[in-house]
């Protein structure tokens, strides 16, 4: 997943969204914690201030409490909900809650202090120290609150958050699956159509809509055009390359006699030269998106071959499917059909038969006759370059097996040789389709 531009997004964004509502989540939460402290804080001021409103000095000078109507919470024994005043560090009134204990703690003023109680749960402490007039004795008023009960207000508004917050997360998780598949989905669009390309249905890619791919698709219809230019100018130059090596054999077998031992070494060296070059063609570069009619090639390589086909009184049967495409150029096409028509014709006595088939996912070409065959342990010296297996047979460079194996490996498909019902050879081009 991690290798995939949608993975490497999805994992990217799903890091950066939990990262920043943790963050969000710690930040809100230190507030909330802080207002809710200070609510209970207050509280204790204010029962702080209202115990110290309620003080009297007696005429003995002693210091005394005038009513109690504190809250109930500070009548609960050891419920953390504490009050004491004290007059010079004795305690002169407490709350029902501490029973018999007392608090103490060091002097001075506290607002927020942590302590603990008799049963070590956590305190929140405040302390206030005053004086009162007609008396010397320091009083201290001190509050308490637990902790607990400031932990679980403060659960009571963070565990929500949590929730809206991992809702939120998952809400903008979904938000940015839908936005990388949408975004993404012109790479999608551009594969589709540069498998259009390659599968011959289309010659160039068609502009996007997306503004950052169109300098790309731009590039690949510039290597798609060079592409062709390419190939028309090597099939150029190997056609002048063939008129001026193959002109001057002509001139010089035409000098020589028939039987001189030289004849045997120009048709050598016009067999090599002819399967150089066409060996060089054929595994040139190729033009992409193009696709051929395989009825119209069969019918008009038979048109080519009827005068040889009428001397020798062959015949010529076609099964071809009427829908049939071959993924390549024509001239390719016309190479393949062309080599097995003729060489089924030089070898083949009264029948010639061409079937086109397209199972699926396949374009299969057999071409077979009714000749004296191939023995399967000669196949491999036919489909080598000039492997001639007679050489008194009928002319030819002893090239056309050997072509036709190589463009259709250049195609990704293959030839295989077999016996044909007819009793010849079956030389049959399996092509993907």
């Amino acid at each position: 997943m991690l290798r995939s531009i949608r993975g490497q997004l999805l994992v990217l964004a799903a890091v950066w969204l939990g990262a920043a509502l943790l963050a969000a989540f710690l930040f809100i939460s230190g507030l909330l914690e802080g207002f809710v402290t200070d609510r209970f804080d207050a509280e204790a001021q204010a029962a702080a201030d209202s115990l110290i409103g309620r003080l009297e000095v007696l005429s003995d000078g002693r210091i005394e409490l005038e009513g109690i109507p504190m809250a109930a919470n500070y009548d609960l024994p050891f419920s953390g909900w504490y009050w004491q005043v004290a007059a010079d560090g004795v305690p002169v009134a407490r709350s029902l809650s501490l029973l018999d204990a007392r608090l103490d703690g060091p002097g001075g003023n506290l607002t927020g202090a942590s302590g603990l109680d008799a049963d070590g749960a956590g305190l929140r402490i405040l302390r206030q120290e005053i004086t009162l007039p007609d008396s010397d004795a320091l009083i201290a008023v001190t509050v308490t609150a637990p902790h607990a009960a400031i932990d679980q207000s403060l659960q009571q508004i963070t565990r929500p958050l949590a929730m809206a917050l991992l809702l939120l997360w998952v809400v903008l998780a979904a938000a940015t699956v839908i936005q990388v598949t949408a975004g993404l989905g012109s790479l999608g669009r551009l594969r589709r159509d540069l498998a259009l390309v390659r599968a011959g249905k289309a010659e160039r890619l068609p502009r996007p809509s997306v503004t950052e791919l169109r300098p790309l698709v731009d590039e690949i219809n510039g290597a798609l055009d060079q592409n062709a230019t390419l190939l028309t100018r090597s099939r150029q130059h190997l056609g002048n390359l063939a008129h001026s090596l193959k002109t001057p054999l002509a001139a010089l077998s035409n000098e020589l006699p028939q039987d001189h031992d030289g004849q045997a070494l120009i048709a050598r060296m016009d067999r090599l030269i002819g399967w150089h070059l066409r060996r060089a063609r054929s595994a040139g570069p190729r033009v992409l998106g193009q696709h051929t009619p395989v009825a119209s090639v069969v019918e008009d390589i038979l048109l080519v071959l009827r005068w040889p086909m009428a001397e020798k009184g062959m015949g010529a049967e076609t099964v071809t499917a009427p829908d049939a495409q071959f993924l390549g150029e024509r001239q390719d096409l016309e190479e393949m059909i062309g080599n097995l028509c003729e060489n089924a014709v030089k070898w083949g006595r009264n029948r010639l038969r061409v079937t086109v088939e397209e199972p699926a996912g396949h374009l299969i070409l057999k071409v077979e006759d009714d000749g004296p065959g191939m023995d399967p342990d000669k196949i491999p010296q036919a489909l080598r370059r000039g492997g001639r297996l007679d050489e008194q047979g009928p002319p030819g460079a002893g090239l056309g097996l050997a072509i036709v194996a190589d463009l259709a490996a250049l195609h990704g498909g293959h030839l295989r040789l077999e016996r044909s019902d007819l009793g010849g050879l079956a030389a049959i081009v399996d092509l993907p389709a």
